[in-house]
């Protein structure tokens, strides 16, 4: 029931977001939202006569991107899109995790929803990494993120084009595995025991499609994404096929 509460509260806020729009005759952003949530926001404004929509992240693909629902008689090309480019540096001898960045943005009193993605750069020192937040925080973070952990950081704002666009790499992963139960699935494509899977998935360290899943029982299906805390994440692009034996055939895209 929190969760039907929660969608609707959730489709409430992306349809005043599209009827102020119309009110105002001006584009209005949502904050940062992740792949499901962008599907239902736009499913809700398909709903709203007079409006359109699109979403930025700050580069291609990126995974965080803001949603702006705009008059249907505006030109998209004279949007300029709301965001802001910082680039934390560290004193740090080693390389931080995206963890460590983003536990210290969170202890600011940050909302997750207000940036986007975060870059991690490891090939220093200096260690570094890229954000993208809306407008409004940039100064509020340039001034108040001394520390990442317990080194000294310094914050600029950067332009878009000074991006360091990660260049995603991927492994083909083709097996066959006994059921489509999220332990297995989760075990063939990073290489681990089911056994350790199936803890780590009730430790709430899985999401599928951006969802904690904690029931290693849990059905997956072609086209769903899969990610593992600390381990990067996966696509289950295709079921290939039954063996004789019954095993099912798979295709995972693991992106290193």
């Amino acid at each position: 029931m929190a969760e039907g509460m929660a969608e609707k509260e959730f489709a409430a806020r992306i349809t005043e977001l599209a009827e102020r729009s119309l009110k105002e005759q001006e584009p209005q952003w949502s904050d940062f939202l992740e792949p499901p949530e962008r599907e239902q926001a736009q499913a809700v404004v398909g709903w709203v006569t007079g409006v359109r929509f699109n979403s930025y992240g700050g580069y291609f693909k990126a995974e965080r991107r803001r949603l702006v629902v705009y008059p249907d008689y505006y030109i998209v090309e004279t949007i300029e899109p709301a965001l802001a480019f910082l680039e934390v540096q560290t004193s740090s001898p080693t390389p931080l995790t995206h963890r460590d960045y983003l536990g210290s943005l969170m202890a600011l009193g940050l909302k997750r929803e207000k940036f986007g993605d975060i870059l991690v750069d490891s090939t220093g020192p200096p260690f570094s990494c890229q954000l993208v937040v809306v407008p409004e925080l940039a100064d509020y973070i340039k001034f108040n993120l001394e520390r990442v952990g317990n080194q000294k950081a310094l914050v600029k704002e950067i332009e878009a084009e000074q991006l360091n666009i990660p260049d995603l790499r991927e492994k083909q992963i083709k097996s066959t595995v006994a059921s489509l139960r999220l332990d297995a699935i989760v075990a063939l494509g990073f290489s681990e025991s089911r056994t350790r899977m199936a803890k780590e998935i009730k430790a709430e360290k899985v999401k599928v499609n951006w969802k904690v899943i904690n029931d290693p029982d849990y059905q997956v299906a072609a086209g769903d994404v899969i990610s593992f805390r600390g381990r990067g994440r996966m696509l289950f692009r295709e079921q290939t096929g039954q063996s004789k034996k019954g095993r099912l055939g798979v295709l995972l895209v693991r992106y290193l």
